[in-house]
């Protein structure tokens, strides 16, 4: 499956359904007067107009690396995302000032049956288009694609509401118009909000879930040499390519060249199961012939653990020849001073191995 191919294929099926919506619309709103049905016809337009942006993200994305950009182009997805949502947004925004304008001068619709017929043909296209177009995202990993869908499926709703209004006018005689017109923009507005919201913090960088990260140190602990993996990084550079780094413990009689050894093939694995390059592997070398070692790193362990937020303690090793203990904290992001807590930890454990030389460093909380 050629990814780019499907994303520019869906984004083309896209642009020429919402274009003869729009069309449909547009006709059929000037003719009933329909406020809320024009401003649905121009909803379309903007929907037609994200998927043309999301053709262009896609081609720009799919470039090669080159000196400027060696990890690609992938990112630029996300500004195609950020893109498609400040389009919904002041589509939004262009459409609440023109029903607000009709809330203060209205104006009487009609409803031919048959504009009521192409409005509820209208609403099952939308349906069906929206979803396959978001069930498309998800499966080729396109935000773009994914926000196209959500909208196309929240145009189904609005479409629908409009017919709601024409029922209504049509038993009652009620003219909710402008409401609902005034109503659909605030619901595109909010959706807009949304989508931008998303793909401002997957341009920061996200947490990456807790199942994806444990199943990669799933893999990594696989490996019998190998005790626990520890820090595991991150960096995005588009849906496809996801680089990293993990810091493994080991047994401290392990030479280079097993080392070596033991790296490529954690490497090899991690990309060929999970598809993540893992850029770098760093060692924290584990005592395994000192028992005096193990009984300091049980009575520190508990004594860290102890205290509250305090997420997990790693990378452990003491030199008691040279009188040196070093090992990682990690505190949850919760703790009103994680600063605070940190100097009170090495006070405490400094106090009770005075003799030792402390070296304790204070990592992220990442990844799970």
């Amino acid at each position: 499956m050629n990814r780019d191919k499907v994303i520019i294929r869906t984004s083309i099926i896209g642009i020429i359904t919402n274009v003869f919506l729009s069309g449909f619309k547009a006709f059929i709103g000037l003719l009933t007067g329909s406020i809320a049905i024009v401003l649905d016809a121009v909803n379309n337009i903007s929907d037609a107009l994200s998927s043309v942006i999301t053709i262009i993200g896609t081609k720009l994305a799919g470039k090669q690396p080159d000196k400027e950009h060696p990890y690609g182009h992938g990112r630029g997805e996300y500004m195609t995302a950020m893109i498609i949502a400040a389009i919904v947004l002041y589509a939004g925004v262009t459409s609440f000032v023109e029903a607000v304008k009709k809330i203060i001068s209205p104006t009487v619709p009609e409803y031919p049956a048959a504009s009521i017929v192409i409005l509820i043909s209208a609403v099952i296209v939308k349906l069906l288009l929206g979803t396959y177009v978001e069930k498309t995202g998800e499966k080729v990993h396109s935000d773009s694609l994914i926000a196209s869908g959500k909208d196309a499926l929240l145009d189904a709703v609005i479409s629908a509401s409009t017919i709601a209004a024409a029922a209504v006018f049509l038993i009652w005689g009620l003219s909710l118009e402008a409401w609902l017109g005034a109503v659909i923009s605030i619901i595109i507005i909010r959706s807009g909000i949304e989508m931008l919201k998303e793909s401002f913090s997957e341009i920061l960088g996200e947490r990456v879930e807790k199942e994806y990260t444990e199943d990669i140190k799933a893999t990594i602990t696989s490996f019998p040499e190998v005790s626990g993996a520890y820090d595991l990084l991150f960096h995005n550079y588009g849906p496809d390519t996801m680089i990293g780094s993990v810091h493994i413990e080991v047994p401290d009689t392990m030479t280079a060249h097993e080392l070596d050894v033991l790296e490529r093939d954690i490497a090899e694995a991690v990309i060929a199961k999970h598809g993540v390059i893992l850029a770098g592997i760093s060692i924290y070398s584990v005592n395994t012939r000192d028992d005096e070692a193990a009984e300091i790193l049980d009575d520190i362990r508990r004594t860290v653990m102890s205290h509250q937020y305090l997420l997990q303690l790693h990378g452990f090793f003491i030199d008691i020849e040279k009188k040196k203990i070093r090992f990682d904290i990690i505190i949850d992001f919760a703790c009103p001073d994680r600063d605070g807590l940190y100097q009170s930890i090495v006070e405490e454990i400094q106090a009770k191995y005075q003799d030792y030389k402390l070296a304790v460093t204070l990592d992220v909380d990442a990844s799970d």
